[in-house]
């Protein structure tokens, strides 16, 4: 059975949403997903705000009740009978985020099992075939297929097989047999 690995942050969960939601409550400012188109949030905020951006992920209920992406659960139930679903999610960068993401995960995805959660540092050691991600980084790293999971930040990224949505997501496998 082929294995796909999937990116948590900004491909399941909508944490844009939160963090801007933290950001502008907090400023008292409007920055808009269009405000990022091509670059993340920590390249715009003034670089007296950069301590407060890292502390809005630190907070323990950030990851806690995060949107999730439109899509993203009915995709990956169907994907679930024909593949090996695996989440890979880099929660190692923020450690206070490991049960925030776990009960995340519990309680949007219950079919996929806690055995097949990866929180990791470094995508690298992944072993996949196929791996969803919103960070062009971690698909360079990667041995299989990448697809390329469109964000604001990512949207000046090219050479990357994109998908842009989880519409897309599932167009792409329909053709894949597993």
């Amino acid at each position: 059975m082929l294995r796909i690995c999937v990116d948590m942050d900004e491909v399941m969960a909508d944490t844009l949403a939160e963090y801007l939601r933290r950001y502008n409550q907090t400023f008292d400012e409007e920055v808009t997903p269009q405000d990022l188109a091509g670059k993340g949030l920590w390249e715009i905020a003034p670089l007296d705000r950069q301590q407060q951006l890292r502390s809005f992920l630190d907070a323990e209920d950030f990851f806690e009740d995060l949107d999730l992406m439109p899509g993203s659960q009915d995709v990956l139930r169907q994907l679930s009978s024909r593949f090996e679903i695996f989440i890979a999610t880099q929660a190692m960068a923020v450690p206070n985020s490991l049960g925030s993401k776990y009960r995340w995960l519990q309680r949007h995805f219950p079919f996929i099992p806690p055995s097949h959660y990866v929180f990791c540092g470094d995508k690298s050691i992944l072993r996949a075939d196929y791996l969803i991600d919103d960070q062009p980084k971690n698909i360079l790293r990667f041995e299989g297929q990448g697809l390329l999971y469109s964000a604001p930040h990512n949207l000046s990224a090219t050479g990357f097989l994109r998908v842009n949505n989880w519409e897309e997501v599932a167009q792409y496998f329909t053709a894949v047999q597993a």
